[in-house]
């Protein structure tokens, strides 16, 4: 590293500014490039029924990784996200099969869709606010306190179905709870509807991060905890409120998933954590905190969905394919420590 600093510092000014901006545009070069890499070897790749194969991957890691990059923005992280994926997929799926049995009355009420929705995404944004209060008022450290919650989720999807699967969410006339699968199998002037909501929600996440005082604040907090403390920035509400929204994130996720496959299985959105982490760091966001943008983030998820179908498409093990994810993130971190240096230097020089 020493020697990198050390060429970086005698490098040419010119040189520097143009390697400073082909680091800050890597996502979107590394998403060119894997995309005419499997265009050209991979068969069927460039046709319409691929694109929005991949656009339905995209949605589910974008969607994620939007929640997950307001969590590293704070410096934080959140390992849970894929758990709550499968305690909110079957959440939903037990609601439309089994209904809320209430004893004392002896009757079973079946909620409607809307409710479905709404109750799922509350739990997920609770289990959100719970990591919130762990990393705030506990003091917990963020990697532990959502690697817990990762397991209690887990725990709780499989203990709702005993680990069964709850299959055949389409609905019943009679309980007029009909419509789930639209979520993830729907489409509008033929765009699917998951892309329709990440696109909704990056649009809102991107002006909540650079225009509102809100999204100041969480960049402040990642950038200087104490700093923004001393400047009246609530800092406590700020973390408790981005784990709230990677929670809400994961929970729209989970419905998504479950509406694609018309079911709820309790290991589903294992290892999604992952590749949420993934497109977050690919995008640009630092995980020191403080620096990343939500377009960076969903280009970021572009790259990794292009990369994981290309691999399939060409046959490659998915052994492999985990080795491969493995190296990007690598790759990306360490070519953001090296834009972070550059950066400085430039200043310096």
């Amino acid at each position: 590293m020493s020697t990198v600093s050390a060429t970086l510092k005698t490098a040419p000014a010119g040189n520097a500014s143009a390697l400073l901006l082909v680091l800050k545009l890597r996502t979107f070069i590394a998403l060119i490039a894997v995309t005419l890499f499997f265009a050209l070897m991979a068969p069927n790749f460039v046709s319409v029924a691929n694109a929005v194969i991949i656009s339905k991957h995209v949605a589910i890691n974008a969607i994620l990784a939007i929640g997950m990059t307001y969590v590293i923005l704070t410096g934080g992280i959140d390992l849970s996200v894929g758990s709550i994926v499968g305690l909110t997929g079957m959440v939903a799926g037990g609601l439309l099969v089994h209904g809320i049995p209430l004893p004392m009355l002896g009757v079973i009420v079946y909620p409607n869709v809307i409710e479905v929705v709404l109750i799922s995404l509350l739990v997920g944004t609770a289990i959100g606010a719970i990591n919130g209060l762990l990393v705030t008022k506990l003091g917990v450290a963020p990697f532990i306190a959502t690697l817990g919650t990762l397991y209690v989720a887990r725990g709780a999807a499989l203990l709702l179905s005993g680990g069964a699967t709850f299959s055949n969410l389409v609905g019943r006339p009679e309980l007029e709870n009909q419509g789930f699968p639209v979520i993830g199998s729907g489409t509008v002037l033929g765009v699917p509807v998951s892309v329709i909501i990440l696109i909704i929600m990056a649009l809102v996440a991107a002006y909540v991060a650079q225009r509102t005082p809100f999204g100041r604040k969480v960049y402040a907090v990642g950038g200087n905890e104490r700093a923004a403390a001393l400047s009246g920035v609530r800092v406590d509400r700020v973390k408790i409120a981005v784990y709230m929204i990677s929670g809400f994130c994961a929970a729209v996720v989970g419905l998504i998933v479950s509406s694609q496959l018309v079911a709820s299985h309790p290991a589903s959105g294992n290892t999604f954590e992952l590749n949420a982490i993934a497109a977050a760091v690919l995008g640009g966001t630092s995980l020191s905190g403080g620096r990343g943008l939500i377009g960076g983030t969903i280009i970021g998820a572009f790259v990794i969905g292009v990369l994981s179908d290309g691999l399939v498409m060409m046959g490659v093990s998915e052994f492999w394919q985990m080795v491969i994810k493995g190296l990007v993130i690598i790759a990306a971190v360490v070519l953001d420590q090296l834009q972070r240096r550059l950066a400085a230097n430039t200043r310096q020089g």
